[in-house]
């Protein structure tokens, strides 16, 4: 028996091991998560991003490939209109495998492998609306221009003027509207 070209086989021969794969590959594009084995899930991963990626190119030969593997052809129809349009953003990455512990009869590791379906990544979000946030900062508040002043630079735009000695009338004015000075009388 030919041994397959990535990891352990997955039940008696490669017969069964591709149509296990297509079997789990079909839940997995109808369901969008399926919990399954570590083992069937690493080796699940692989081709259903082939099969993304060939619903991402859409077209008639892409789609019949495709059909070799997910015969049923609702799922394979969901896959091409659905899955496709929400993955065309990213450049790879389409599933996610996440551990959720060990199975209680055989004790064997079980995960939940599905499908990323979030067009724009969270940490990516948060960057693209920093760098929107400091944008418009920087268009409503335009850096001030530096002023000289006697060979130094001052970086904000409010300078002090030099204050004249001018008389401040703190007095009461006379009924006449003339200042009435205290030190005068």
């Amino acid at each position: 028996m030919p041994t397959p070209s990535k990891g352990p086989r997955l039940g008696g021969g490669p017969a069964h091991e591709r149509l296990m794969l297509a079997g789990l590959a079909t839940a997995l594009f109808e369901h969008d998560r399926i919990t399954t084995t570590e083992a069937k899930a690493k080796r699940l991963r692989p081709l259903a991003e082939r099969m993304v990626t060939f619903a991402k190119r859409g077209d008639l030969a892409a789609r019949r490939r495709v059909l070799t593997t997910v015969q049923d052809k609702g799922v394979v129809h969901r896959l091409f209109t659905e899955i496709a349009p929400d993955m065309a953003e990213r450049e790879g990455g389409y599933t996610r495998i996440t551990k959720i512990g060990a199975r209680k009869g055989d004790n064997a590791p079980m995960v939940v492998i599905e499908l990323v379906r979030e067009r724009v990544s969270a940490k990516k979000a948060t960057v693209k609306e920093a760098e929107a946030a400091t944008k418009r900062a920087a268009k409503a508040a335009p850096a001030p221009a530096p002023v000289e002043v006697e060979d130094e630079v001052v970086e904000t735009a409010e300078v002090a003027e030099p204050v004249q000695d001018a008389p401040v009338a703190d007095a009461e004015a006379t009924p006449d509207g003339s200042p009435d000075d205290a030190q005068e009388k």
